[in-house]
């Protein structure tokens, strides 16, 4: 063999390492490089309990596994024990591998709450004990689960019975997989839709499942989505908030999160914590159940939606969208208001001063008197568009009484909601064309003892403080930016970001800033030290949807005469995080593809050779990608569609995947490469980790020589039997663990052999032909099947890709195929 020869398996191993790395480095930023934990830890003032809610003895039998519990703690569980409940019943569904346990956030916050209402209205929380089953990588008990929860409402239905304000429905508050199995309730035939009217889930993953690994798991999901598009009209009456964690969620992207989109109603609502007002945080996929801060949110939430007459949760649809909204989306920094009065008195014996100016700024310490600021809008109208109002560096508890807005009507004056931006800022920006019979702003600032916190208005045009910045290029890796210079002369400006779809940047800048993300609820809020460099990542949940052409916008709340600088890049640890991030449940079907085209290379080879190759370098994405991108085309046009129809082919998993903007041909191909990286590097690792075993074997116990026996004998039988026993009282997983071990030891057997093969052809070499090796290889090259054997990897990998991305499943069948074929050809 030559230099260049020799060279080959070395540049290889070059380029396969790289393309590992890219793996480990994406992998990285998923797992490790996110915001740091910003939710308080919630705890119970006094000892939780857990009372075990009694079943009817058919649904005990029915379901041993599974039981319904009642949290309480204190005096409070004390008077519950005899079941005697007059509170509105909520039901908590854990996750996969969850514990019925975690109720207990929601449900001491609860209690807590009704003490400070003299339990005017209270919560019972009960929650399902579903024996922490793994229902994210099994989906055969889903189906049970769901079933034993409609049961479970039945029961806590009937605790209620002939009481004074007996509830007709109970809410759900489901984590992770169990707001899947309370979404799938309604697909129950005998369920009524009116026992629940309210759905609150916690990081759970509505789209697509994390890893389809069954076909329980991806046809149950079929189901419940397609019966809620389906049936989208007579979900009206259900209204469903859906919390996602966002970055620090590596276990259930937020992406997935969002429930489907549905233009039949507007009685669902998805969410990404970060942009939850109040709490403004990311979650991982166990804290989102204590984070303190949205707890508090959805508990607020809970007591705002109480119906005064019936003192169960309203049954206004309208009513639950706007509580909703108001604790979720666009928080108001006032207390939430069904019907807040039309007009408002302003009383008291506060000075009265008129701002004439266009921009104005009032500090205030410790000032005993209040005030009322008017803003006459006559003479800003024909200069301006907007005025925007904020306050800034704020002591948190001192908040909500600080200043209202007030407008001026045609001489009457009305509240106007403001919007909560962080903890210390509370803005409100109004549209004059919106408001043509304005007259007046009025800002009530009552006396601030002891307090300190600064008020800050002007009246500006749009376009002034608007700025366009173009997105650098996905490949440009870092090495180019886009930049702006904003010398501030006011309090907000908004950067808009040009072709920013699926692209991921790094933006630097100093100060205070909201990235708006305007098609979905995904927004981050950041508060930046003055003068410092911050990193902002800004990337995406859920891609941009055709129909909407609006721009991401960065607001910044900027300080006046103050010098800002954007600088925005592309950064290639961030891009390969978001594949990573996409697509890493697609990443076996990649790897298995590289494993048989390498395998069928290697067949091709001994068929014309003899002998087998020793590097990897035969896997080609070319040879699959066209194919599959062609079939996808064509799926396009209706004649296509119906010829696949008719053959009872399933649909490309790509184009199910370009149906929810996360797929374009580009990503294939890199999944593609990287798949390769992985599937070498593995092989190596195994490898080594083979020789290494074998060599410690070796040490410890000398095996006898090899010797051909036939293929079922005594022991084998007894050795089936028993691994079936295993997998029968535990579980099949173990079993397979012990066939794994067991192969280690018979490989290692065999590396001994080898070795012994090849030091008795060192010295002999004319008994090199004997060997088991030889043998083998020489009925594979005079086999019948060795052609289609070669053949048939390439179309395998092709399908493999077409059907398995989604339905990961589905791979064995293609691998059990081609080894199948291999197995005859050592007869045939």
């Amino acid at each position: 063999m030559g230099r260049a020869g020799r060279r080959l398996p070395a540049l290889a191993a070059l380029f396969y390492g790289a393309l590992a790395a890219l793996v480990l480095l994406g992998v990285r930023d998923v797992m490790f490089l996110y915001e740091e934990n910003r939710c308080s830890m919630t705890y119970m003032y006094e000892y939780p309990e857990y009372q075990k809610i009694k079943l009817p003895k058919k649904t005990a039998r029915r379901y041993p596994a599974y039981e319904l519990y009642l949290y309480g703690e204190g005096n409070y569980a004390e008077e519950n024990k005899n079941l005697l409940l007059t509170g509105i019943p909520v039901l908590f569904l854990p996750g996969n591998a969850g514990s019925y346990k975690q109720v207990r956030s929601l449900g001491s916050i609860a209690l807590r709450k009704a003490e400070d209402v003299d339990f005017k209205y209270h919560f019972n929380f009960f929650s399902v004990n579903f024996n922490e089953e793994l229902v994210a990588l099994y989906g055969g008990s889903l189906q049970r689960q769901t079933k034993f929860v409609h049961e479970c409402i039945k029961v806590i239905l009937k605790l209620y019975k002939d009481r004074e304000f007996a509830p007709s429905s109970v809410a759900i508050v489901g984590h992770s997989m169990g707001g899947l199995v309370a979404r799938a309730l309604l697909t129950l035939k005998n369920f009524k839709p009116e026992l629940i009217n309210l759905l609150i889930t916690q990081a759970t993953p509505h789209i697509a499942p994390v890893m389809p690994l069954d076909r329980y798991l991806t046809d149950f999901y079929t189901a419940v989505n397609n019966h809620w598009i389906l049936k989208a009209q007579d979900l009206r009456n259900l209204t469903t908030l859906s919390v996602a964690g966002g970055f620090r969620d590596y276990q259930v992207r937020s992406g997935l999160a969002f429930l489907p989109r549905l233009s039949q109603h507007d009685s669902a609502l998805s969410v990404v914590s970060s942009a939850v007002p109040r709490a403004w945080a990311s979650t991982d996929h166990l804290s989102i159940v204590w984070c303190k801060e949205l707890i508090l949110a959805t508990i607020r939430a809970f007591f705002d939606l109480i119906d005064e007459n019936t003192r169960q949760i309203t049954e206004d649809p309208k009513k639950r969208m706007s509580v909703l909204n108001h604790h979720f989306v666009r928080h108001p920094a006032k207390m939430y208001e069904e019907n807040p009065e039309a007009f408002t008195h302003l009383t008291g014996a506060f000075n009265w001063i008129t701002v004439k100016a266009s921009k104005w700024t009032y500090s205030v310490y410790n000032d005993s008197d209040g005030k009322y600021f008017s803003f006459p809008l006559a003479s800003h109208r024909k200069s301006y568009s907007h005025v925007y109002c904020e306050n800034s560096m704020l002591v948190r508890k001192y908040f909500f009484n600080v200043w209202h807005l007030f407008i001026k009507i045609n001489g009457f004056v009305t509240s106007f909601f403001l919007f909560l931006f962080c903890f210390l800022f509370k803005v409100v920006m109004l549209k004059l064309l919106d408001y043509p019979s304005l007259s007046h702003i009025v800002i009530q600032v009552p006396p601030a003892v002891g307090n300190k916190y600064t008020l800050g208005c002007e009246f500006f045009k749009e376009d002034s403080r608007t700025v366009q910045l173009p997105v650098t290029h996905l490949f440009s890796f870092g090495f180019s930016s886009s930049k702006i210079l904003l010398n501030s002369t006011g309090l907000l400006y908004n950067v808009q970001l040009q072709h920013f779809n699926q692209v991921r940047m790094l933006l630097k800048k100093p100060s205070v800033y909201r990235l708006h993300i305007p098609w979905s609820y995904e927004d981050s809020i950041t508060v930046a030290k003055v003068p410092s460099l911050a990193e902002i990542s800004a990337k995406l949940h859920i891609a941009q949807p055709h129909s909407d052409s609006s721009l991401p916008e960065l607001n910044i709340y900027s300080s006046p005469d103050c010098q800002y600088e954007v600088i925005l890049k592309t950064s290639l640890l961030q891009v390969l995080g978001q594949i990573v991030r996409f697509h890493a449940g697609a990443f076996p079907v990649y790897i298995v593809s590289n494993i048989l085209l390498t395998y069928g290379g290697q067949l091709s080879t001994l068929r014309s050779t003899g002998s087998f190759l020793k590097t990897c370098m035969t896997a080609k994405p070319y040879k699959v990608e066209p194919l599959i991108s062609i079939v996808v085309f064509l799926q396009g046009f209706n004649w296509f569609r119906e010829i696949w129809e008719s053959l009872s082919l399933p649909e490309v998993d790509a184009a199910v995947l370009s149906s929810q903007d996360a797929w374009f041909p580009l990503v294939s191909l890199i999944l593609f490469l990287f798949g390769t990286g992985i599937a070498y590097w593995s092989g190596v690792f195994f490898s080594t980790s083979l020789r290494l075993f074998s060599s410690l074997w070796l040490t410890l116990i000398r095996p006898p020589e090899l010797q051909k026996d036939k293929l079922i004998t005594p022991s084998r039988l007894c050795g089936m039997i028993s691994l079936a026993l295993v997998s029968w009282t535990t579980c099949g997983a173990f079993a397979v663990l012990i066939i794994y071990l067991q192969y280690f030891s018979l490989a290692a057997c065999v590396v001994w052999k080898n070795s012994q093969a090849m030091n008795k052809a060192t010295q002999s070499p004319s008994n090199s032909k004997t060997s088991a090796e030889a043998v083998n290889i020489l009925k594979l090259t005079q086999s019948k099947l060795l052609k289609i054997a070669a053949k048939v990897p390439l179309p395998l990998s092709v399908a493999m890709l077409a059907f398995g991305r989604m339905h990961l499943y589905r791979v064995p069948h293609f691998v059990t195929f081609s080894l199948l074929l291999h197995v005859l050809c050592c007869f045939v």
